[in-house]
């Protein structure tokens, strides 16, 4: 099928024309600094929350992954590595920048300006992480160890990338560089 001469191209099929946006490179690199506090922090808060859950239910208190803690052991360990993150940020951060670089850092080139897109996959990214970790490192002690380690590492990442999406749209603000027109006059 032919177009006839000077009908106009869908916006996806247009002349490639690159617009420069500012402020990716900081968002990013905020961004997975922040990722790397934000999974600690919600990894301690967790910790201590599911600690007082056991000590209220009068649960065992022996709820460590190695232990054949099972399920629960699994969560809690998944909380407890969630809660050192920050000592691996040499690895975490560079992971975080690379993830969130690919995926919504990408967004703003392709007119991506709405919230909802950033949030979502800086949630899919935290969630692909922080639970494939966990999840490892939990089916080292038994399988229902790595369910609970993933499902609690999913958890913490998810929460934590939301956060990371939140924060790079809010240090980007796509919608108002798209918007900017250049007006040269000199």
């Amino acid at each position: 099928m032919t177009e006839a001469p000077g009908s106009s191209l869908p916006g996806y099929a247009g002349p490639a024309t690159r617009r420069s946006f500012r402020r990716i490179k900081l968002g990013l690199f905020l961004s997975s600094l922040a990722a790397c506090l934000f999974v600690t922090l919600i990894g301690v808060v967790c910790t201590r929350i599911m600690a007082l859950a056991m000590g209220i239910t009068g649960a065992a208190t022996n709820f460590d992954m190695l232990s054949s803690g099972g399920f629960l052991g699994g969560m809690s360990g998944a909380f407890q590595l969630a809660s050192y993150n920050f000592l691996l940020f040499m690895i975490n951060v560079p992971a975080a920048w690379l993830a969130l670089g690919f995926s919504i850092g990408r967004f703003p080139y392709r007119g991506i300006m709405h919230r909802k897109p950033y949030l979502r996959w800086g949630s899919i990214w935290g969630a692909i992480l922080v639970g494939g970790t966990t999840g490892f490192f939990g089916t080292l002690a038994s399988i229902p160890s790595g369910l609970g380690a993933l499902t609690g590492g999913v958890f913490i990442g998810a929460l934590a990338g939301a956060l990371c999406g939140w924060l790079f749209h809010a240090i980007v603000k796509p919608a108002n560089q798209l918007a900017d027109v250049d007006i040269d006059v000199f």
